[in-house]
């Protein structure tokens, strides 16, 4: 058993670098430039180490061959000396670049991968939108993106660096002497032990963290959208409270895994501390004895920490490669995501849509919850139908059916005689304005929200559209009439005035089928019959679906469907369904003061 979560938990991580291969894609050969240049700049280290040794035993050890050599070969030890200097400028302008290569490329594969991932998200069905949190997605679009970028910028930098250092150096321990070389680097099997036990607790570990990452910021984001409500009941020290929980469970988290490090830190640093005794032991025994020169001697002592540093940055290694490997597998679910429901290729016809909307024995349900059964009804292009019921009837949950927002479990539903399945998305949800009364307004002008659909409407137009929802007037009292920004959500605006923007911009794109989802519920009647009379009187054809209790907004429709546990309780005209005395019928009389209504 834990050796099959060891082979898991290794594939999951090859899985991890085969994605970030793959979005390497187009930087790939520089990538590749920029590493050679890590190694070059790394084995160049080796120079001055060398250099030193050539010095001290031409011109430093032996009194004698120093003197001569001095007296003799004077120009070589100018030659040395302008080779340090001249192989440290090079390699500084060798490092320059490669990390310009490196933040270059991982900036580069970032900002695709988050425009990426952002059309991806946009191109997801209501679905997925129910199944994840909106603060875990800017988590994964902020957080867990830039763990990705560090991994290519600077883990993987890093440990090249420790690579070639260690390898270039080895090379050379040998070259000089093996078994001096042999013994500086017999603690190398143990820091490997060392550096896997604490990779084995530091996976999950980072898994944790990321995931009261993404707790915080949905509490962060909960709170700051639903401020209103917040101060409406004077909940500031209980959501106060609560994100300070949430708060001290990611700082906890964040604690624990920074010092699972020092658990081992010391058997590590106990190691690269052990480097310098053991050369001066083993190294001061075998210069004694003529085995090695004091400039070799030098050498070792000057490339010690090509060992050593290798050995300290492991923590640091480890760290950055298991928050990457949490990152990254949030961020690789979010790229594999698929719609559930998707487009129908293009079909070359013309994009007109006449609006007749008809449900066949259709059927929907929220997992295992059903909300609608068996739904037959049929509206024909131009009608005007109103759609009535109690609360958690399946009234907008019936509508949402027809953009294809979500698709039924059973049944079909068909606009202008062809599945909507069959329907290429854009052109069908193109041809649908949709205003709800949970509405959501840019931040941005009036203007830019009632021309959302044709961001190039002409102004006489937008005002045309805010006059037929009865917004002309409150607009041209406001600063700076169309052009006043509205501020996150329509903050600023009452919620009649939000719905009536929101109404005015479901207008303007001049739908073949315009839905209203309880959409004059903030409007006062004088108001609400202003928009019905505008509706009535559209300079375009359209079907018009309207969510409703008001009495007022339903009467005149050519239809009225009642729902009631998810099936058509009622059907008929204003008139027909005050005859039965139903649902209907009692609504009415609720909403006429118990007076007769004819």
């Amino acid at each position: 058993m834990k050796e099959e979560k060891q082979w898991n938990e290794a594939a999951a991580s090859s899985g991890c670098l085969r994605w970030l291969f793959a979005n390497l894609s187009g930087f790939r050969a520089l990538y590749a430039f920029g590493i050679i240049l890590t190694i070059v700049y790394n084995g160049m280290q080796l120079t001055v180490p060398i250099f030193s040794q050539k010095i001290v035993d031409l011109f430093l050890s032996g009194e004698e061959s120093a003197a001569a050599n001095l007296r003799d070969h004077r120009d070589w030890l100018l030659w040395l000396l302008a080779g340090m200097v001249g192989f440290t400028f090079l390699r500084t302008f060798i490092v320059y670049h490669a990390c310009m290569i490196f933040e270059r490329v991982s900036q580069g594969m970032l900002y695709r991968i988050r425009n990426r991932l952002f059309r991806k998200i946009l191109n997801q069905d209501m679905g997925f939108y129910d199944r994840f949190r909106t603060g875990d997605l800017m988590t994964r679009l902020t957080g867990d993106l830039d763990a990705v970028r560090h991994m290519v910028a600077w883990v993987v930098r890093t440990v090249v660096e420790c690579i070639a250092l260690l390898l270039s150096a080895t090379v050379y321990f040998i070259y000089l002497d093996p078994l001096m070389a042999f013994s500086i680097l017999a603690l190398s099997p143990l820091i490997f032990f060392v550096t896997l036990a604490f990779k084995r607790q530091a996976a999950p570990m980072h898994q944790q963290l990321r995931e009261k990452m993404s707790d915080l910021n949905t509490a962060a984001q909960e709170n700051i959208s639903g401020n209103r409500v917040v101060k409406a009941f004077a909940r500031e020290e209980y959501e106060i409270n609560r994100f300070q929980e949430r708060n001290e469970d990611y700082s906890s988290a964040r604690k624990e895994t920074a010092l699972l490090w020092l658990k081992y830190f010391p058997v590590i640093e106990m190691c690269a501390n052990a480097l310098p005794v053991i050369l001066m032991v083993v190294g001061g025994f075998f210069l004694m004895h003529g085995r090695l020169t004091v400039g070799e001697y030098v050498a070792y002592s000057g490339l010690l920490w090509t060992v050593a540093n290798p050995m300290r940055n492991l923590g640091n290694i480890i760290n950055e490669f298991q928050r990457f490997h949490s990152a990254a597998q949030k961020v690789m679910e979010l790229d594999a995501a698929q719609p559930s429901i998707v487009t129908a290729p293009s079909s070359g016809e013309k994009d007109d849509l006449r609006g007749r909307v008809e449900f066949r024995n259709v059927s929907f349900a929220y997992g295992d919850h059903e909300v609608l059964h068996r739904i037959n009804l049929t509206i024909e292009a131009g009608q005007t139908v109103a759609i009535m019921g109690e609360t958690g009837s399946g009234k907008t949950s019936l509508i949402q059916l027809i953009p294809r927002f979500y698709d039924p479990q059973e049944g079909e539903v068909f606009v202008d005689g062809k599945n909507v399945k069959d329907w290429e998305l854009k052109k069908l949800r193109g041809h649908i304005g949709m205003a709800t009364q949970d509405v959501l307004l840019f931040s941005d002008s009036i203007d830019g929200n009632i021309a959302y659909g044709d961001s190039k409407m002409p102004e006489s137009q937008v005002e045309y559209f805010a006059e037929s929802a009865a917004a002309a007037e409150f607009i041209e009292r406001m600063p700076e009439k169309y052009g006043t920004i509205v501020g996150e959500r329509g903050v600023g605006l009452s919620g009649g005035q939000k719905q009536r923007i929101s109404l005015a911009r479901a207008l303007a794109i001049r739908p073949g089928i315009l839905i209203l989802d309880d959409t004059t519920s903030a409007v006062d009647l004088e108001t609400e019959k202003h928009i019905q009379q505008s509706l009535a009187h559209l300079d375009f054809p359209c079907t018009k679906i309207i969510i409703a209790q008001r009495i007022s907004s339903t009467k005149d429709a050519d239809q009225i469907f009642v729902l009631e546990n998810g099936q058509i309780a009622e059907q008929g005209t204003h008139a027909e369904l005050l005859a039965k005395k139903g649902y209907y019928y009692q609504v009415a009389m609720l909403q006429n003061g118990g007076e007769q209504i004819g």
